[in-house]
């Protein structure tokens, strides 16, 4: 909610604001903060009293110059009350309130431009609006802050995807170069942490770029930017105060625009499994992920990850699988698969029809305002059919965690995955990075092993960085022997209802404590030799509270509690770059604070018949059966087919009982091979819904091929491929359909084919209608370095032939097969053995004789 109390015009200077004798100055103020504006021969500049001093603003466009010769014409003023809930974050419950000024200008050749000031007690961010309709192309700005040269600062250098190592230095001495938002300077005792919000299409993000002394300028990631006026640029922000006011601002985010998903029941933030990091080739392999998914289900963790290498023949079977378990799927996705609308239109339904929960959706790596369209594209495509997002490879948080609520987490950070952890480093990121937005460091990883990190610093992570979703980064085993550190990690939260900063300094310490709901978590992480770490405890109700510690002991992790009361001092012995996590509940008797989890009932869903065979159109009846066999009871169950259908429902199921129901289905008009028709059960248990899924495989043939007919130019039935799409008439490509070159084997181009990168496949029908296959094999000529596959042909999954191994420098190899009577056609290609990397695989001159 929205409150606007508006003040009256005000045509002259601020009361108790001096003019200068060649200029003007206006101050607006929200408790300790006060801005300050200056309009000196037609120049304006900003700067935070006390904190920054006034520095240089104004945009340029090409129809004037509004950085010079600017003359003042009125200021408005009013008050903007800001009550909103969010998703995720250190504070779900959001109030603010901030004193906005509107101060308005002409300039060049009579251009408009007004200078919007907002300032609240944690900081004052200023844009540019403006305000004339029509096109309006921006070329530039000479926004700029200015820096005690010996200011303390930790920066971090500019990249698209923000992973470059942070550093310490001074305002000065920074080396001439871009660096990446947010930036931190220490002047005197006041900490200023310069960031910047509501950046979306219409314009393009920034970095800061330092030349010298302690002038640091805004830089476009555009030469220009083209948008329909009126035009807001994105608000320049100073966060300042103490340490504590910059850790636990949410400027960011009020300055965002409000939500536009009304309805956020969907969102649900939560500690997700994640096995690429600690074993990279295990997202490819379906067993290995259903492992991960039993082992989510039993600690009560609701997602599991599958990373890059997943396959479409499995993955819905996978997340029916999950689902039954009451553990949800994400899937990684590269953003190339999703930049077009059709592209769009195609995957993200067929996402959602397969029961995924969310996307990770990586590698965009730029600012520009092109990418910041794509942005604005992908959101709203999501959220309309209620898919959670994690945006990896990404820009920082610029409040859009608030504006798209499904946005649970970005990245933007030298995580856990660049393998080399560094505590000195951890203690930098919550009083930076994370002070803006969900951060997805992927933390808790024993599995690194280049690390000056405790096992209990690592287990700390989990509450010191705040991410909706949670990625727990390590194999589940290496959580398992840890026990714990698995119990303190089941019982974490990732959203949070108050954050308060105790103590620290960057690149030293971090002591926070973190409310959800009746419990307090308090949390540190140190880089420094072996200390007690302290924690006032007046934060907390009055009464007494349950203080269980884990830390680092002699020999392992330790757990110790204690009873304490609000204003005591919590003393926790910390070693070398170590950490402790402290959980507080109100003291009822129990000797520990955990709440149990409890899995989900395992039940059984059976479907009669299991497969079938049917033509576009045709029905299938089919029998259900959904059964409990022990314990429960569940309630408000529900068994029906997902395309809809006259459900059979049961206010209550217990241990042993069962539901069944029989319905006549229809396969889809224009269907073409493996079609599944599922019927589904759910049901509510501990407050949750669960869902249990299984389906009739249906396949649909399509018309054998009447003639001979190159393999590229019959349908799939099914496809696989090690990167980016199986493609066809060209070589493999990168990850867009029909980006490949002509395919070339030792110096001679075909016309036709299929270009692959191993792993692949690709089957289709030939209905007992050819007699044989035909193709010229190897690696493609443009592969650089060496690489080597196999290639095979089945026939209803026998095998027909192969090649043995072929690497880059053998000729190209004939291949025939016999298919006589053959009905599925599959062309398999393997990496060999060795890993997939140059593997791209052609199958030139791909072709089956017929009729």
């Amino acid at each position: 909610m929205r409150v606007l109390l508006t003040a009256a015009l005000v045509l002259s200077l601020t009361p108790g604001a001096p003019a200068g004798r060649d200029g003007l100055e206006w101050t607006v103020a929200a408790g300790p903060v006060a801005a300050r504006i200056a309009l000196d021969q037609g120049r304006l500049a900003f700067g935070v009293d006390g904190v920054l001093p006034a520095a240089p603003i104004g945009v340029r466009t090409t129809a004037a110059d509004l950085t010079g010769g600017l003359s003042f014409v009125s200021r408005s003023d009013r008050t903007v009350r800001e009550r909103y809930t969010m998703t995720t974050g250190k504070r779900l419950a959001r109030d603010t309130t901030l004193r906005e000024s509107t101060f308005s200008f002409t300039g060049d050749g009579g251009a408009r431009l007004d200078l919007v000031v907002r300032v609240s007690a944690e900081g004052a961010a200023y844009r540019y609006v403006l305000p004339d309709a029509g096109p309006v192309t921006v070329t530039g700005e000479t926004s700029s802050y200015a820096i005690p040269a010996d200011a303390p600062a930790w920066l971090l250098p500019y990249s698209p995807n923000y992973e470059e190592p942070w550093t310490r230095t001074t305002a000065g001495a920074a080396p001439a170069g871009d660096y990446g938002f947010p930036a931190l300077f220490r002047i005197g005792d006041t900490y200023a942490m310069l960031a910047e919000s509501d950046v979306d299409g219409r314009y393009a993000g920034s970095r800061l770029t330092h030349a010298g002394g302690g002038t640091y300028a805004i830089e476009l990631a555009d030469p220009s930017v083209s948008a329909t006026g009126p035009l807001s640029t994105p608000w320049r922000v100073a966060v300042v105060g103490d340490l504590a006011t910059v850790t636990e601002s949410t400027l960011t985010d009020d300055l965002a625009p409000p939500s536009k998903i009304k309805d956020t029941s969907w969102v649900r933030p939560g500690l997700v499994a994640w096995s690429w990091l600690s074993e990279h080739a295990s997202p490819a392999d379906p067993v290995r992920q259903r492992q991960y998914i039993y082992f989510a289900a039993r600690n009560g963790w609701p997602y599991v990850l599958i990373d890059e290498g997943w396959n479409a023949s499995w993955v819905p079977e996978t997340v029916r699988y999950a689902r039954a378990r009451g553990v949800d799927v994400l899937l990684w996705l590269h953003w190339t698969a999703l930049d077009t609308p059709q592209e769009r239109e195609t995957m993200l339904p067929l996402l959602k029809s397969w029961g995924v929960a969310g996307l990770k959706i990586d590698f965009m790596d730029s600012d520009s305002q092109e990418r910041f369209r794509w942005y604005d594209e992908i959101l709203p495509a999501t959220a309309a059919l209620r898919l959670m997002v994690n945006f990896h490879g990404a820009t920082t948080p610029r409040g859009m965690q608030r504006t798209w609520p499904h946005v649970l987490t970005q990245e933007a950070v030298r995580g856990a995955e660049q393998f080399r952890t560094r505590a000195a480093t951890n203690t930098i990121f919550p009083f930076t990075r994370n002070v803006t937005g969900g951060m997805d460091y992927t933390p808790v990883t024993w599995v690194v092993a280049d690390r000056d990190t405790t096992d209990a610093h690592e287990v700390a992570l989990s509450v010191v960085y705040e991410s909706g979703w949670q990625h727990l980064a390590d194999r589940f085993e290496n959580y398992e022997t840890r026990p714990e550190a698995l119990r303190t990690l089941n019982q974490i939260p990732v959203v949070w209802d108050d954050t308060r900063l105790l103590s620290g300094e960057p690149g030293r310490s971090t002591v926070l404590a973190r409310r959800s709901g009746d419990r307090w978590w308090v949390a540190g992480i140190s880089a420094t030799p072996a200390e007690d770490a302290t924690a006032g405890l007046g934060f907390l109700p009055g009464g007494r509270w349950l203080a269980e510690t884990l830390r680092d002991g002699d020999h392992g992790l330790v757990r110790e509690s204690r009873i304490v009361r609000r204003g005591d001092t919590l003393t926790v012995p910390m070693a070398a770059n170590g950490g402790f996590v402290t959980a507080l509940c109100p003291y009822t008797g129990s000797a520990t604070c955990d709440r149990p989890v409890v899995p989900v009932p395992a039940t059984t869903l059976t479907v009669d018949p299991p497969a079938a065979e049917a033509q576009p159109g045709a029905t299938v009846d089919v029998e259900a059966t959904f059964t409990l066999p022990a314990g429960g009871p569940i309630t408000d169950v529900r068994l029906a087919p997902a395309a809809g259908g006259t459900p059979v429902t049961a206010a209550r199921l217990r241990g042993g009982e069962s539901l069944s129901g029989s319905w006549r289905l229809t396969v889809p008009a224009g269907a073409i091979g493996d079609v599944d028709l599922p019927i589904v059960a759910t049901y509510r248990w501990r407050g949750e819904t669960v869902h249990v899924e299984r389906a009739v495989r249906v396949f649909v043939p399509p018309p054998a091929p009447a003639t001979d007919a190159w393999v590229s130019d019959l349908p799939f039935l099914g496809e696989s491929n090690g990167y980016g799409p199986v493609e066809r008439d060209r070589s493999n490509g990168e990850a867009a359909a029909g980006d490949g070159n002509p395919l070339t084997l030792r110096g001679t181009a075909h016309p036709k084919g299929l270009g692959m990168h191993a792993p692949a496949e690709v089957t289709v029908w030939l209905g007992a209608a050819c007699t044989s296959f035909t193709a010229l094999t190897g690696v493609d000529d443009e592969v650089t370095s060496s690489g080597s596959v196999t290639f095979e042909v089945l026939g209803d999954g026998r095998p027909l032939a192969a090649t043995g191994v072929l690497r880059s420098t053998d000729p190209a190899h004939p291949l025939t097969a016999d298919v006589t009577g053959v009905r599925r056609l599959t062309l398999r290609v393997t990496d060999a053995g060795d890993g997939k990397n140059f593997d791209h695989a052609d199958w030139a001159a791909a072709r089956v004789i017929c009729g």
